[in-house]
C-alpha cells in the first residue's frame, strides 16, 4: 500500500516581521510646480533631449500628490503593514537652502496621518535622487556643501515629522546617484566625468553621516535610522584568476566602496589603489569616515538581478588555445551592461565604474523581466548571508525588490501578471531561506505599489503590483497585488 507525502509546510515569516511596499517622491507625485516645490536635478534632466524615453517627465506621474488618500485605502485593503516613501527635498525646502516650506510639509503631515490612521507604519528616505537643481547648479554632489545643505533639510523633514515617522533612511541608492548620476550621465544630472563621480560618492556619504547626526538631534530616542544600498551580488565568469580579480574590482566599487566606510570607518585600500589614477581622493578629510561611520540601526538592500563580470578575452593571436571557455556566450552577453547590472536605466552612455578597464559584465542565465534582467533570486540569498558574516548583528531590510512585466488589463478590467507573481514567490522564498540561515532579516518592501515614472525609461515600464493608467488615473490592483495581500495575510508563501 501507497500512502501520498505529506505536504509540505509553507514558509512562514517570523512574527513581527514587516510587509511593506516602497515608492519614491518623483516618480509618484507629480504636482511638479505647486505649493512651493522648485525643480529638481530630474525635472531638469527629463527636459533634455533623448535624456528620457518619449520624452516622459515627471510632471503628473502618478498624481500621488492629489490621490494619496485613495492610495493610502489601497495599501489598507492590501493589509500593508509599512510604506516606505520618499519625501521631496525641493518640496520640503525649495532651492535646497533657506526655512522650509510649510505647504510642502503639509502635505507630508497629510500623508503620515492618513498612513497612521489605517495602522500602516510610514517609513521615510530623505533622499531618493531629487537634488533641488539650485545646488546641482554650484556643483551638486560634487560640492563638498551640499553635505551640510542635506544635513539641513534632515533637520527641517524630522522637526516637523519625527513625532509620527518611526523610521528614517538618509539616502536611496547611492551608488545611482554618484556613478549612473555623474559617471555615464544616464541618470540626472546627466554628467560624465569619472574623477567627479567618486567625488560625489564620498559627499553623499558625507550627506549620510551627517544627516543621521542631524535625525538623531530632532527624533526621539525610538527612532530608528538607516541606510539604503543596492549592493551587489558579483560573480566571477569562472575561476580564472583574472575573472576572480575582476569580481574583486566590482565589488570593491560596487560593495565594499560603502560597507567600509560606513561600518568600518575607512575606505578598501584595494579600491583606492585601482582608482588612484582616477582621483588622489583629495576631497576625503580629517574627520569625514568618522561621521560617515554613526551608528545606524539597520541596512536597506536593493536587490533585483546578479552582476556577472570576466575579464575582457585577449586577441585570438595572443590565446593561449585553452577552449572556448572563456567565451562571451553569444550576442545576449552584451545585453546586461554595466548600467544595467546595479539597476541602472539606460545603455547610452558609457561605463558608470571608474576603473574598469578590462572587464567585460555578462547577463546572468535565465529568464528576463521586461527591463532585461535576469531572474535570479539566488543572488538575494548571496547578499543576505553575505552581510550576516560581514555585518553580525546588523538587522537587515529588504527595502526594494520587484519585476517589471508588459503588463495590461484585459477586457474584464483585470490585470494578470504571473511572471511577476513567480518572481515575487522565489525572491521572497530566498529571504525565507536567508532568514532561516541566521541572516537577521526583518521585513520586505515590494517594489513597487503603483506603476510610475521609471526614470530614463519614463513611463514604459511598470514595475507596480497596482496597474495605473496614466490617462486617465485609475488604479487597478494587479493579480500580484492579491497574491501579495494573501501573503501578508498569512504570514508565509502559498504552498
Amino acid at each position: 500500500m501507497t500512502t501520498d507525502s505529506p505536504a509540505a509546510a509553507p514558509a512562514r515569516f517570523p512574527t513581527g516581521f514587516v510587509w511593506g511596499a516602497a515608492t519614491a517622491a518623483y516618480q509618484i507625485e507629480g504636482a511638479a510646480d505647486q505649493d512651493g516645490r522648485t525643480p529638481s536635478i530630474w525635472d531638469t534632466f527629463a527636459r533634455r533631449p533623448g535624456a528620457v524615453r518619449n520624452g516622459d517627465t515627471g510632471d503628473i506621474a502618478a498624481d500621488h500628490y492629489h490621490r494619496y488618500r485613495d492610495d493610502v485605502a489601497l495599501m489598507s485593503e492590501l493589509g500593508l503593514r509599512a510604506y516606505r516613501f520618499s519625501l521631496a527635498w525641493p518640496r520640503v525646502q525649495p532651492g535646497g537652502r533657506g526655512p522650509a516650506n510649510e505647504a510642502g510639509l503639509d502635505f507630508y503631515d497629510r500623508l503620515v496621518d492618513e498612513l497612521l490612521a489605517a495602522g500602516i507604519d510610514p517609513v521615510a528616505t530623505l533622499y531618493h535622487w531629487d537634488l533641488p537643481q539650485e545646488l546641482e547648479d554650484t556643483g551638486g554632489w560634487t560640492d563638498r556643501d551640499t553635505a551640510y545643505r542635506f544635513a539641513e533639510y534632515a533637520h527641517l523633514a524630522a522637526r516637523r515629522l519625527g513625532d509620527r515617522i518611526p523610521t528614517w533612511t538618509t539616502l536611496n541608492e547611492p551608488w545611482c546617484s554618484a556613478f549612473l548620476g555623474y559617471g555615464n550621465g544616464v541618470h540626472a544630472p546627466g554628467r560624465t566625468d569619472h574623477a567627479a563621480a567618486l567625488t560625489a560618492h564620498h559627499h553623499l556619504l558625507l550627506a549620510h553621516g551627517l544627516g543621521t547626526a542631524a535625525l538623531r538631534a530632532e527624533l526621539p530616542d525610538t527612532a530608528q535610522v538607516s541606510l539604503t544600498l543596492n549592493l551587489a551580488a558579483v560573480r566571477p565568469l569562472s575561476t580564472d584568476p583574472a575573472d576572480l580579480d575582476a569580481a574583486r574590482r566590482i565589488d570593491g566599487l560596487a560593495n565594499r566602496i560603502f560597507l567600509d566606510p560606513v561600518f568600518r570607518g575607512s575606505y578598501p585600500e584595494d579600491v583606492l589603489a585601482d582608482t588612484a589614477h582616477v582621483t588622489d581622493w583629495s576631497f576625503v578629510r580629517d574627520g569625514d569616515l568618522a561621521e560617515i561611520s554613526r551608528p545606524i540601526d539597520s541596512l536597506g538592500i536593493n536587490y533585483y538581478t546578479p552582476t556577472v563580470v570576466a575579464a575582457e578575452e585577449q586577441p585570438a593571436a595572443d590565446r593561449s588555445g585553452s577552449g572556448g571557455s572563456g567565451g562571451d556566450g553569444g550576442s545576449g552577453a552584451v545585453g546586461t551592461e554595466p548600467a544595467d547590472a546595479q539597476r541602472g536605466d539606460g545603455h547610452q552612455g558609457g561605463s558608470p565604474w571608474p576603473a574598469d578597464q578590462g572587464i567585460r559584465f555578462l547577463p546572468a542565465p535565465g529568464t528576463r523581466t521586461a527591463m532585461g534582467w535576469p531572474v535570479d533570486a539566488d543572488g538575494l540569498y548571496e547578499l543576505l548571508t553575505r552581510l550576516r558574516d560581514d555585518l553580525p548583528g546588523v538587522p537587515l531590510l529588504v527595502t526594494e525588490n520587484g519585476a517589471a512585466y508588459e503588463d495590461y488589463t484585459d477586457p474584464s478590467g483585470a490585470v494578470h501578471d504571473p511572471e511577476r507573481i513567480d518572481y515575487l514567490h522565489t525572491h521572497l522564498a530566498a529571504v525565507h531561506r536567508a532568514i532561516a540561515d541566521g541572516a537577521p532579516v526583518r521585513g520586505y518592501f515590494l517594489w513597487s505599489l503603483l506603476d510610475n515614472y521609471e526614470w530614463a525609461y519614463g513611463y514604459s515600464k511598470r514595475f507596480g503590483i497596482v496597474h495605473v493608467d496614466f490617462a486617465s488615473q485609475r488604479r487597478t490592483p494587479k493579480d500580484s497585488a492579491h497574491w501579495y495581500a494573501r501573503v501578508i495575510r498569512d504570514g508565509a508563501l502559498p504552498q
